[in-house]
């Protein structure tokens, strides 16, 4: 498979490139230079593999939640590069990365995702591995913190901003003794999220690149 994924919902600003087997990829922590990073980060790659847009399979990129000015640099970005080159995309959740990278990192089987959301709140996920690739057990969400879902089953590890911010209360509601706080959502690990959601289909029109961000819907139902 042939598959660009990009992501910059959170302070980190990321693109990967997956060709079959071997997987390139340029990470940079730059809050608020996202629009100016993505797209030349996403050349650098190209030109690293020596491989025309037009020839990837399907472009990724992380929907979000996360900030909205990043969540929508990589929504456009994607679109426009998908409308470009007749590529499908395959929108994933922020959350989902984020996991996939505590799997990655430490083989994390059960993951609380949560990224800072700002305003007292934090957008939060439980997820679970099967198979190497996270799934979300639930629904997503964005809650203050000593309100999110708790866990069903012991052995969770947290992961994300949002631990960094509220590590002491997330962990008292939820029993986790072990989290990391310093961690963004990667493209790299949309990557494996991707592969999984092309073999089930999941691919969309580039017209249906849009960003998801939790508080909106969650707004509209107060």
């Amino acid at each position: 498979m042939k598959i660009l994924a990009l992501d910059s919902a959170t302070e980190s600003c990321s693109v990967a490139l997956q060709l079959d087997d071997v997987i390139l990829q340029r990470t940079q922590l730059a809050p608020r230079e996202h629009a100016a990073l993505l797209l030349p980060m996403v050349q650098e790659l190209l030109a690293e593999a020596g491989l025309a847009l037009a020839a990837l399979d399907a472009i990724a990129f992380g929907r979000g939640p996360g900030s909205f000015t990043g969540v929508r640099i990589a929504a456009g970005v994607a679109q426009g590069l998908a409308f470009a080159a007749e590529l499908p995309v395959i929108p994933l959740s922020t959350l989902a990365a984020l996991a996939q990278g505590a799997w990655r990192e430490h083989g994390a089987q059960q993951v609380a995702a949560a990224i800072d959301a700002r305003m007292g709140e934090v957008y939060w996920g439980l997820y679970r591995a099967r198979d190497g690739v996270m799934v979300l057990e639930g629904e997503e969400g964005v809650y203050a913190p000593e309100q999110v879902p708790v866990p069903a089953a012991a052995g969770y590890a947290g992961y994300g901003s949002g631990w960094a911010t509220y590590g002491p209360v997330l962990a008292a509601c939820c029993a986790v003794t072990t989290y990391q706080g310093e961690r963004f959502p990667q493209a790299v690990d949309l990557l494996p999220l991707a592969a999984a959601a092309w073999r089930s289909g999941h691919a969309v029109d580039a017209a249906l690149a849009q960003p998801v961000y939790l508080r909106d819907k969650v707004t509209h139902q107060r």
